[in-house]
């Protein structure tokens, strides 16, 4: 007879996943300092929200009462497909097709009525990375991966390019364990970065992020310091990962069509994107995640290059 635990990882994976582990509920000590000290120190650059919730950031048991385990879910999302203009601006991998909050959330959504249906009244919540919750902490204590030198979730058999989820449930389950890092000597991550943000091994100063500078940042103009460094970038990086040699090695495209990249998106040449406006951004960027951008905050980026 299986247990709860394997009808919920059979489950996860006929809903698609790539890998699920567990870990128990606790309170994320370590984490919480290294939090701590990483806003104390502006890190975080003008994410001001980061400052919020602290509490709960730390202890699942705040959003989920008597919570006893974190599921963390992991969704390859990597594609061979690239945009057919080399000289356009580039668009990190992960925005290329469907918004994955939606699709993560409905994956997330049909593995917890499964659980309900199956196990029975369990309280419990999902979560796709729009909330207060550390998705890379507890996928690192679930075994699923290490973290690496660039703070990205590292799969020994996949890589990097994952989307990360998590089900906390006030439900028993049996735990996975965390693994070790297999980084090693290894510094092309930090090496590759064009604004240097990765400022020491496993330590990111966000603000200097071209992720953070092309998506969360909302000022009118980038800052002049980074004017030569953004390698190109409108929407997001993937260097430090398209430098990893365990995204080199494992690379392997993912087949599910709700995040194969859009067409119209790969098509777009140069001048398509230097002459986009509010119409073709809002018919291009429906149910993308493009749209934390928003117009104003795209074409920013784009005219910066």
């Amino acid at each position: 007879m299986l247990s709860n635990t394997e009808k919920i990882k059979i489950a996860a994976f006929k809903l698609g996943f790539s890998y699920i582990g567990i870990s128990k509920v606790e309170f994320l000590d370590k984490e919480a300092k290294r939090l701590e000290s990483w806003l104390n120190s502006g890190q975080h650059g003008k994410m001001s929200y980061m400052e919020n919730y602290f509490d709960l950031r730390t202890n699942p048991k705040l959003l989920v009462d008597d919570a006893k385990s974190v599921i963390s879910v992991l969704f390859n999302y990597y594609t061979d497909v690239s945009q057919k203009d080399k000289t356009a601006p580039i668009i990190s991998k992960y925005a290329l097709g469907k918004d994955y909050h939606l699709i993560m959330r409905e994956k997330l959504n049909s593995l917890y009525k499964f659980i309900l249906d199956e196990i029975g009244e369990v309280n419990g919540r999902g979560f796709v990375d729009s909330a207060p919750v550390m998705d890379k902490a507890w996928a690192v204590k679930s075994g699923l991966g290490w973290m690496g030198k660039h703070s990205n979730l590292i799969n020994k058999e996949q890589g990097s390019y994952f989307f990360i989820g998590e089900l906390i449930l006030d439900l028993d389950l049996e735990a996975n364990y965390p693994i070790k890092d297999f980084c090693g000597t290894c510094t092309l991550c930090i090496d590759a970065c064009p604004t240097d943000a990765i400022i020491a091994p496993y330590q990111v100063d966000g603000s200097k992020c071209i992720s953070y500078l092309t998506i969360e940042l909302k000022d009118d103009l980038l800052p002049k310091e980074f004017a030569d460094k953004m390698d190109n970038r409108m929407f997001g990086c993937d260097i430090c990962q398209e430098v990893c040699p365990w995204n080199i090695k494992f690379e392997q495209v993912k087949k599910d069509q709700q995040f194969q990249p859009r067409e119209s998106l790969v098509q777009f040449f140069k001048n398509d994107w230097k002459n986009l406006n509010q119409s073709n951004f809002k018919s291009g960027f429906s149910n993308s995640a493009v749209k934390r951008t928003k117009y104003n905050g795209l074409k920013r980026n784009i005219e910066s290059l």
